[in-house]
């Protein structure tokens, strides 16, 4: 059971960051669009579990552009480096958004594709009542064997009115405030040496045992 759990977390950890933008202007607008989208994103990932296998590269470029105009990673990044980015030059902050967008594929792409029959539930859109241009996403993840797992989305309402996700709970375990303790770990590990951080970020990810947190959580 522990195993199917940890596979579970890791496809969440993967899978949450791939729905796609919205223009919604009330919460349940907003459910509804998060809802149509994740199950669109199932049936995707369904459809494309061989492509990981015969042709690694495309499963990552199908991946990408189901990311792009949803997640700000560029945002995250910045967040993830927390106070260190403002040691990092513009060309470093593009190669750690590169490097970080990278890193959960590979951590989390085998995972993805070996998992059991999942279903996702989206439950309840919230707007933020003192900040209209902020919400949180409510869903309810259901394995196989009946296991039910809690998932926060995270979500803010970009220029434009594009609602973009910025970071997702997963049993309680902030995904983002994850990643921003392992860089500022990196950081002392590496003697404030920014640049060996990005390099070894991918490394830095696979180490972490996000899943291992949830199960303690």
């Amino acid at each position: 059971m522990l195993a199917v759990k940890h596979r579970l977390f890791l496809i969440l950890a993967l899978a949450t960051f791939l729905v796609g933008p919205a223009k919604a202007g009330a919460s349940e607008d907003l459910r509804q669009y998060v809802d149509e989208n994740t199950q669109r994103l199932v049936d995707k990932l369904n459809q494309e579990r061989g492509l990981y296998e015969s042709d690694p590269e495309a499963f990552y470029a199908s991946m990408d552009e189901s990311l792009e105009g949803f997640v700000d990673f560029r945002r995250i990044a910045a967040r993830v480096m927390g106070r260190y980015a403002r040691q990092t030059t513009p060309e470093q902050r593009d190669e750690f958004v590169v490097k970080f967008k990278r890193s959960l594929f590979d951590s989390y792409a085998q995972a993805l594709v070996d998992a059991e029959d999942f279903s996702i539930q989206v439950k309840e859109a919230v707007i933020n009542p003192q900040d209209d241009g902020r919400a949180s996403v409510q869903m309810e993840v259901t394995s196989a064997s009946g296991n039910r797992y809690p998932v926060t989305y995270s979500m803010y309402k970009a220029d434009g009115g594009n609602w973009m996700m910025e970071n997702v709970i997963v049993e309680g375990v902030n995904i983002g405030l994850a990643f921003r303790d392992r860089f500022a770990q990196e950081m002392e590990a590496n003697r404030g040496q920014v640049q060996a951080v990005i390099d070894g970020w991918g490394d830095a990810v696979e180490s972490l045992k996000l899943e291992q947190e949830v199960d303690n959580s």
